[in-house]
């Protein structure tokens, strides 16, 4: 009598591998590439040995036709849909520090799009519909999360404001509706609407709004890039910017010399020193913005809270921390921490407002350095040097803008002309043709 064989993990993992071989010289190169559910059991035949880099680490080549200075959200972003919407893909990022590392690593994540002006709201809900369909595109997940964003409405003044961005935002096309402070109450249980200092009067509810994952969003453009044989280098810094005629040659860096015919200059908070290099100057000021977390906790908060009469915001990641951010310093400067009576003053505005924190220890706090315009709008634009165009100037709302911010810093450096960034020209300073979404934004978005 034949003996029936024993079911082992070897016996049927030799045979699971050898369907997936079979399967991977059928499908081919996309499918190593790719990230699927498919793609973890492949691996998990291979005890997880054949997972490659997310990028590459090349050595800069001598000559490129777009070089990106920034490999942060925004410039990413644009290398991306360079590739992507325009077939230009000899491309390379440089920066100075590591992917991600500068602003897009130290934000609050919040995303948005109800403003007041029509330049600003296009370009903004083009980068959240970019949002919502990101982690497909990329083949990577972003963990954007449209849990809705409410601006607090804390005064009489802030009422009629926010009633007047709904009604612009109706003509806009983008959704949004203003909300009594019942409402608000309905949504953020935790939230203390009869507040001595600050009532909760009512708020602008974007219901589409919400979060994504800051590094993820970097990762996901890098892998990206990198697929399409774009270069991204780290630890590359910039040390001058090469000029012929007028025209852009290339830059020197730590590397050696880059030559390029374009180039994009994308580097939150140091926008004024790039273009000190290349010879013209920018209407910015550089100011830290801080931020902090609390310890984790089980989830309380499902929306983005913001209230600008004090300016502070709050939101509930995904590990369970309530993420707190705060004004910027009233003075210049790079330090990367910022001043202790900013968090003091915005820490004490969200005790009155969500009584439960105060019980909760802070976990970490940190800063980065933010441009900001004196419209508080951005420069999306050509410059006095020809082949150089700027990307700088978005305040303490960078983050929601990555996606639309690349998409038509891409179209803008390919056509020399992007419907997106006509209006936030850098001439604009110059005929007095401003942008003004203070009130919208906040202090500085």
């Amino acid at each position: 009598m034949k003996r029936r064989q024993r079911l082992t993990f070897s016996s049927v993992i030799k045979p699971l591998k050898r369907l997936l071989t079979f399967f991977e010289s059928s499908a081919g190169y996309i499918l190593m590439k790719r990230y699927s559910a498919f793609a973890i059991a492949r691996e998990a035949a291979r005890y997880h040995t054949g997972w490659e880099r997310a990028w590459r680490a090349p050595e800069p080549k001598s000559k490129y036709d777009v070089i990106i200075i920034g490999a942060g959200g925004h410039g990413l972003a644009t290398a991306y849909y360079l590739g992507k919407n325009f077939g230009i893909t000899n491309v390379a990022i440089l920066e100075k520090g590591w992917l991600g590392g500068g602003n897009t690593g130290r934000n609050t994540t919040i995303i948005r799009s109800n403003y007041l002006q029509d330049p600003s709201a296009a370009i903004y809900e083009k980068s959240r519909s970019l949002y919502e369909t990101m982690s497909q595109d990329l083949n990577y997940n972003v963990m954007f999360s449209p849990r809705g964003v409410i601006m607090l409405a804390q005064t009489q003044h802030e009422i009629r404001g926010y009633q007047r961005t709904a009604h612009a935002n109706a003509l806009q096309g983008v959704t949004t509706e203003f909300i009594g402070p019942e409402k608000v109450k309905e949504l953020v249980p935790i939230i203390n609407i009869h507040g001595p200092r600050y009532p909760v009067l009512g708020g602008l509810w974007q219901a589409r709004g919400g979060t994504a994952r800051h590094d993820a969003v970097a990762w996901g453009y890098a892998r990206a890039c990198s697929d399409m044989g774009m270069d991204v280098i780290q630890k590359c810094e910039v040390t001058a910017i090469r000029r012929e005629g007028g025209k852009v040659s290339g830059v020197d860096t730590n590397k050696g010399p880059i030559d390029c015919a374009k180039l994009g200059v994308v580097v939150a908070g140091h926008s004024g020193h790039l273009a000190d290099m290349a010879g013209f100057r920018l209407p910015l000021e550089s100011v830290a913005l801080q931020a902090l977390v609390s310890e984790p906790i089980k989830p309380c908060m499902d929306v983005v809270v913001m209230a600008n009469t004090v300016h502070g915001y709050m939101s509930q990641s995904d590990k369970g921390e309530m993420v707190i951010g705060g004004g910027t310093d009233g003075y210049n400067n790079y330090t990367q921490r910022g001043s202790f009576h900013h968090i003091e003053e915005t820490v004490r505005a969200l005790i009155e407002t969500f009584p439960m924190i105060s019980r909760l220890k802070m976990l970490r706090q940190w800063g980065g350095i933010v441009d900001v315009t004196g419209d508080r709008s951005p420069i999306l634009s050509k410059t006095p040097v020809d082949g150089v165009f700027v990307n700088c100037g978005w305040g303490t709302g960078g983050f929601k803008a990555i996606p639309g911010s690349g998409w038509a810093m891409a179209e803008l450096i390919a056509k020399g002309h992007s419907p997106l960034t006509e209006e936030f020209v850098l001439d604009r300073f110059r005929v007095g043709k401003f942008i003004d979404e203070s009130v919208a934004a906040g202090v500085a978005h």
